[in-house]
């Protein structure tokens, strides 16, 4: 099996292993790759694609996507380390907490998450609802009042839909990823049945001079690539409803990012090959006209329709995974209590997710898509993914690697590239960086305040042992 020289056949971390009762490990490997992929697809890709296309002018686009995925594997092994020893609703919130010390600074590097989850996941949500309006423009010219009446719409209609037990989202969700490979493999095949080589990598002079400039265009175009690989990581935050999660999550992160990566190039590859890249720069649809070129209009309309069963799917995959933060915060006594009711019957965190799914739907009639995608990365890249890369070493300082069921490859390799490669993005959001700055000093003073009145970290002694300390 795929990882198993790496895997110890040794249980996780036994304080840290424990489970939420209350929640049923009901998704096996099949349902958590299928929930990692449909989240990771997205809209992204199909409303990104010009844009980085455009920001490194040319087909050396592809450079972009290798790249992000490149940084999603580094980033991967970390979240597989994690997840594996951490198997919890919650995902971040307990690594964050765990690593640092939930006693001390993991109160606060937690709390901090937990704060940012509360603008950057309906911000996540929205930017799938708002590509999701602005694709079915393709199909009918849309006012801006009923693209942003769609957008609402589509996050009301996936609330009800996730408003259910989690076997039967399970089979929902693979469901849905039937849809999302079997669009991308129909374009992939298109592509290559009238692949043109010539147009495909008709390079512009200087493609390749790696200039200051050219570093820029990458950054920028990283920004949308990156976005568009993220979600590998989705099952860690369902991590109590992972069966065998030892094997399972690192297992379905490497397959999430294999299968994608595969289908992205494949998938950009075919789109240059049959469109002109000066032209597909500067198409808000380029799927749709791709399929345009070679089918037609009726065609191009189907193929719009599954563009949109694919952003469903994303935002569909995206709520269930949040709504699992705050509740496992609420659990731990680090967040307002009433996000740790599990629903009496369906068994699944339902406050949680109504109210990420109502911040989700403001944020999707308010935004615009390029601000959202900023946003997100701003306020994701320091807390959770380097915060994690830091604690992953933290964690094997203090306690070793002995009884991980997953360890990373090449350690601590893997953590100090994928620092470097998120600092580096974080810098390349520009104007977005004061907010995800200020994001988190806010964080941090409500932390304070909190603890002030709480009599907590900092202003008492600490209360005890790390929960993730090791039994004599």
């Amino acid at each position: 099996m795929l990882f198993s020289l790496r895997m110890s056949n040794s249980p996780p971390l036994p304080q840290l292993a424990q489970s939420q009762s209350s929640l049923e490990r009901g998704l096996g490997l099949k349902e958590a790759v299928a929930l990692n992929m449909i989240e990771i697809v997205g809209i992204g890709p199909f409303v990104v694609s010009s844009l980085v296309i455009k920001a490194m002018g040319g087909p050396q686009a592809l450079i972009a996507w290798l790249a992000g995925a490149l940084l999603a594997t580094l980033d991967g092994f970390v979240w597989s380390e994690l997840g594996a020893a951490m198997p919890k609703a919650g995902g971040t919130y307990v690594f964050l907490r765990e690593a640092y010390g939930p006693g001390r600074w993991g109160r606060l590097m937690s709390f901090l998450f937990v704060w940012q989850t509360f603008v950057q996941a309906p911000l996540s949500v929205a930017s799938a609802s708002i590509g999701f309006a602005r694709y079915a423009g393709y199909l009918h010219p849309l006012t801006l009042w009923q693209a942003k009446t769609i957008s609402g719409s589509l996050v009301i209609f996936l609330v009800i839909l996730l408003y259910r037990k989690i076997t039967t989202i399970g089979k929902i969700s693979v469901l849905l990823w039937v849809g999302v490979v079997g669009t991308m493999l129909w374009l992939i095949w298109g592509g290559i049945r009238h692949f043109d080589p010539k147009l495909a990598f008709n390079f512009p002079p200087g493609a390749f001079h790696l200039s200051s400039l050219w570093f820029a265009g990458l950054g920028a175009a990283m920004i949308n690539t990156v976005y568009s690989y993220w979600g590998y990581y989705n099952i860690c935050h369902l991590g109590g409803e992972i069966r065998n999660p030892e094997k399972n999550i690192p297992r379905g992160i490497f397959l999430s990012i294999l299968g994608i990566t595969v289908l992205y190039l494949a998938m950009q590859t075919s789109l240059l090959g049959v469109i002109p890249w000066r032209e597909a720069q500067n198409t808000p649809f380029i799927a749709s006209l791709f399929v345009e070129r070679l089918y037609g209009s009726g065609a191009a309309h189907f193929v719009t329709w599954m563009v949109l069963w694919i952003a469903m799917a994303s935002v569909f995959s995206l709520l269930l995974g949040y709504s699992r933060v705050p509740y496992s915060a609420a659990l731990d006594g680090n967040f307002f209590p009433v996000f740790a009711k599990v629903h009496p019957t369906k068994h699944f965190p339902h406050i949680s997710l109504l109210i990420l799914g109502a911040l989700a739907f403001l944020f999707s009639i308010i935004l615009k898509l390029e601000t959202a995608i900023a946003g997100i990365l701003a306020m994701r890249l320091i807390v959770q993914f380097i915060g994690q890369a830091v604690g992953v070493m933290l964690l094997r300082r203090r306690l070793g690697s002995e009884g991980l069921p997953f360890k990373m490859w090449l350690y601590p390799v893997p953590a100090v590239l994928t620092m470097l490669g998120w600092a580096w993005l974080f810098w390349q959001t520009g104007p977005a960086r004061k907010w995800g700055l200020l994001e988190i000093a806010l964080g941090a003073t409500a932390f304070l305040i909190r603890a002030r009145e709480m009599r907590e970290w900092p202003f008492a002694p600490e209360s005890g042992e790390s929960s993730a300390a090791r039994p004599a």
